[in-house]
């Protein structure tokens, strides 16, 4: 005996339906997944703060050169007229002139600026050279050059010297003529001179000395 199935139990019968619903719920999914947004957000940028750039720069070291200073200038000569007119105090040879007094003699001059080891004389000592026979017998043997006679030359003649040890005249000078041939005059005559010799702790010394010469016309 065969079982005979129920019309309503047979699933053909229904199969338009559930394709039906299947196809709408498909497109239900479908749109639903059409408007999702299923984009991620975008990270957010972080910035960064910018840092202050620093640069080294190289530091060159500069070398001073130190320049020596400029030398001195040299003074600046001036000229000195050796044309001064000196008062001449007028001796008379043969009568006026005091022998025997006390001479009139010009300061000595300022000590020469060298080194104590090269001075090998004094310029003041405690007894001064004197002059044998005085400056009288000294101007006698003046011989009065032609050449200043004719010229009208007249004054005193300065002339430096040392001393020695026995009274001699060394190493004679002219610090001040008057020209004329008097200077050469004067130098002849002092180098005849005699002296007695400068004493210093009682011993003869050599002493720088000075002398003046005069040259005066007789009418």
């Amino acid at each position: 005996m065969t079982e005979r199935k129920k019309p309503d139990a047979d699933l053909r019968n229904f199969h338009t339906v559930f394709l039906e619903l299947g196809l709408l719920i498909t497109l239900v999914i479908f749109i639903i997944a059409v408007r999702m947004d299923i984009t991620s957000a975008e990270p957010e940028e972080v910035q960064l703060e910018e840092q202050e750039v620093v640069e080294m720069e190289e530091v060159i070291r500069t070398e001073q050169v130190e320049t020596p200073p400029p030398p001195p200038r040299p003074p600046v000569p001036v000229e000195v007229p050796n044309d001064e007119i000196v008062e001449d105090v007028e001796i008379n040879i043969g009568g006026d002139l005091d022998l025997g007094g006390q001479l009139d003699m010009p300061p000595p001059p300022p000590p020469a600026e060298e080194d104590e080891g090269e001075e090998d004389f004094f310029v003041v000592v405690e007894q001064m050279p004197e002059l044998i026979g005085g400056l009288g017998e000294l101007q006698s043997q003046i011989k009065y050059p032609e050449m200043a006679r004719r010229a009208g030359i007249e004054g005193r003649v300065y002339i430096q010297f040392i001393v020695n040890e026995q009274g001699n005249v060394e190493d004679p000078r002219v610090i001040r003529g008057i020209g004329g041939g008097a200077d050469e005059e004067a130098l002849r005559v002092v180098r005849q001179a005699k002296f007695k010799p400068g004493m210093q702790r009682g011993r003869p010394v050599r002493v720088q000395y000075s002398l003046p010469i005069f040259f005066r016309l007789q009418n």
